[in-house]
């Protein structure tokens, strides 16, 4: 009689104790909720994962996202969201620490302009600066770029006239594209590198793929092992690498299994699902 117990084949999820998902092209494409997406996320969270949502997009408030995603029916609240917004807000206070010990004349209060949306310009001001309006012939310390599908011309010009003059220059994101449901549209990134050759500088960089906002994430949602999502092996795997974690890629966005395979190593994800579904699947079937 043979007594050799069969083993199950762990789930991926199985592997991890909480999920930092990206958004565009990871849940959503525009408003509408991505198949499989919501379903996968909920039972997530029911089998008791730790959930977070780490955003490059610094147009929303954190509230307005949490919203959006109740509205997809996924059971989440505001302190779930993690966004670029905070995170460029943070990286500019911490750079300005740094002028007292290099003899910088800022030694008044900050100020900042903020070539971006609302919901920036609040993180901005919660984090110590004072806005100056966006204008060609403002003097800021800061200038602080994240993306909204209001910005012209003009912003972005003011954006480089003031970097010109002195500015430190802090970007939300470096995202190129953004995921839409009419298609793929130009994101923050493609703004960013319309100053960037005006100004012939780089800016510093708050959202992936930087290694912050999963860090932070991952430190408010008290998890010791999160696995990062993405569909962006330049942003969400790249910065989930960075930051030391595993990483999937989901097809449902930018990029494809053909990518995947000719990425390096910085950028190449741990395991490849085609959907928020394959979550539950077995693990070593997933591996990229």
């Amino acid at each position: 009689m043979n007594n050799t117990a069969v083993t199950k084949p762990q789930r991926l999820v199985d592997l991890y104790d909480g999920l930092l998902c990206d958004l565009d092209g990871v849940v959503y494409a525009g408003q509408g909720a991505l198949p499989g997406a919501v379903e996968s996320l909920n039972r997530a969270m029911a089998e008791g994962l730790r959930v977070g949502f780490v955003t490059n997009n610094a147009s929303r408030r954190t509230e307005a996202v949490a919203e959006h995603l109740r509205g997809l029916g996924l059971s989440v609240g505001p302190e779930q969201v993690f966004g670029s917004a905070a995170a460029a807000a943070r990286l500019a206070r911490d750079d300005s620490e740094g002028w007292e010990g290099l003899g910088s004349p800022h030694a008044g209060e900050l100020t900042a302009m903020v070539v971006g949306s609302d919901a920036l310009r609040e993180q901005v001001a919660d984090a110590g600066f004072a806005l100056i309006p966006v204008a060609e012939d403002a003097h800021p310390d800061y200038v602080i770029q994240g993306f909204d599908p209001g910005l012209g011309w003009a912003d972005l010009a003011a954006a480089a006239y003031a970097i010109q003059r002195g500015a430190r220059w802090v970007a939300s994101n470096t995202d190129s594209t953004i995921p839409r449901a009419q298609g793929i549209a130009p994101g923050n990134g493609s703004l960013v590198a319309a100053v960037r050759r005006a100004v012939d500088c780089e800016p510093l960089v708050a959202g992936k793929p930087q290694p912050t906002l999963m860090h932070l994430a991952a430190q408010q949602l008290g998890c010791e092992r999160p696995l990062m999502i993405g569909d962006r092996l330049d942003t969400d795997i790249a910065g989930g690498i960075a930051a030391g974690m595993d990483t999937v890629l989901v097809l449902t966005g930018i990029d494809s299994r053909d990518t995947a395979r000719q990425a390096d190593a910085a950028q190449r994800p741990t395991y490849v699902i085609d959907t928020l579904a394959g979550l539950f699947e077995a693990a070593e079937s997933a591996r990229a």
